[in-house]
C-alpha cells in the first residue's frame, strides 16, 4: 500500500502543514506546483528532501486559484487547462531533477480533481497533458470517476486512490467539504478506516451504510489539523496488521 500526502503547499512566507515530519511518514509527496499553492523556492526545498527520504514525487496540478487554494470550479477553456497542467508538471519536474529524481506521478488537487471525475472536457484536457508531457507517468484519481477512465482509454496507468480523512457517500464519492462532517479528525478512527481499507473491509459510509473501497494508494491532507499525528497513526495501524508500505511508482 502506498500512503500519499499533499505538500509544499505554504506561498513565500506563508506556511501550511509541516512537509519534513510528513516525509518522515509517507511514500508518495504531492506536491503543489505554484498554481493553488506553492512557489519555486518550496518546490526546491520539498522535492530536495524527498529525495533524501526515498519519496516519490508527484506533481500536485490545480486550478490557478491560490485565495481560494484551488478548491473552487474555475470554467477555464480545455485547451488553456491543458497547458496550464503541462506547465505545472514541467516545473516541479525541473526541481526533481536538480535533486536527483524525476516527477513520478500526476495527481490533480481540490476542486479539479472533484470536477475531472465527471466533467468530460475538463477530464480529457487533464488527460491530454499528461500524455504529451510523459505517458509512462501514472495518474490517481477516484475509482469510477471519468478522469481515470479516459486516462486508461488513452493508454495512461490509473491508480486508484482513497482518503483517510474524508466521508464518503454511499456512490463512492467524497462528501463536500461544505457539509459537516465532510473531513474526519479522530486520528483513531481514521487510522482504523484506513486498516479496513487496506485489508478488503468495508467502511461505514456517510449514510451509515457500508462501502468497500479497494485503493493502490491512500491520502492523508497535509492541511488537515494534525495531519503529522493522522498520518503517524495511519502508518502505524497499517504496519501493525501487515500491511507493507511502498510507493505505488516501483
Amino acid at each position: 500500500m502506498d500512503l500519499n500526502a499533499d505538500m509544499g503547499e505554504g506561498f513565500g512566507s506563508w506556511s501550511m502543514g509541516d512537509d519534513s515530519a510528513l516525509l518522515d511518514v509517507v511514500t508518495s509527496a504531492n506536491v503543489a506546483c505554484g498554481f493553488h499553492a506553492g512557489d519555486p523556492s518550496i518546490m526546491r526545498r520539498v522535492t530536495a528532501e524527498a529525495v533524501e527520504r526515498g519519496v516519490a514525487i508527484g506533481a500536485h496540478v490545480g486550478y490557478a486559484d491560490k485565495p481560494g487554494f484551488g478548491r473552487r470550479f474555475l470554467d477555464i477553456e480545455p485547451a488553456a487547462l491543458r497547458d496550464e497542467v503541462v506547465y505545472q508538471i514541467g516545473a516541479l519536474d525541473a526541481f526533481a531533477r536538480i535533486a536527483g529524481d524525476r516527477v513520478r506521478y500526476v495527481k490533480p488537487h481540490g476542486a479539479l480533481y472533484n470536477t475531472i471525475g465527471h466533467h468530460v472536457e475538463q477530464a480529457t484536457a487533464v488527460v491530454a497533458a499528461v500524455a504529451e508531457y510523459d505517458k509512462t507517468l501514472p495518474v490517481l484519481g477516484l475509482p469510477g470517476s471519468v478522469w481515470l477512465r479516459l486516462a486508461e482509454e488513452a493508454g495512461l496507468t490509473a491508480v486508484h486512490e482513497a482518503f483517510a480523512d474524508r466521508a464518503y457517500t454511499p456512490e463512492g464519492t467524497l462528501v463536500s467539504r461544505r457539509e459537516a462532517g465532510s473531513v474526519l479528525h479522530d486520528a483513531d478512527e481514521i487510522a482504523a478506516r484506513c486498516t479496513a481499507m487496506a485489508t478488503g473491509q468495508p467502511i461505514r459510509d456517510s449514510s451509515g451504510g457500508s462501502l468497500l473501497v479497494d485503493p493502490t494508494s491512500i491520502c492523508v491532507h497535509g492541511d488537515t489539523p494534525g495531519a503529522f499525528d493522522i498520518a503517524r497513526r495511519v502508518r502505524g495501524a497499517l504496519e501493525g496488521a501487515g500491511v507493507t508500505l511502498r510507493p505505488f511508482t516501483g
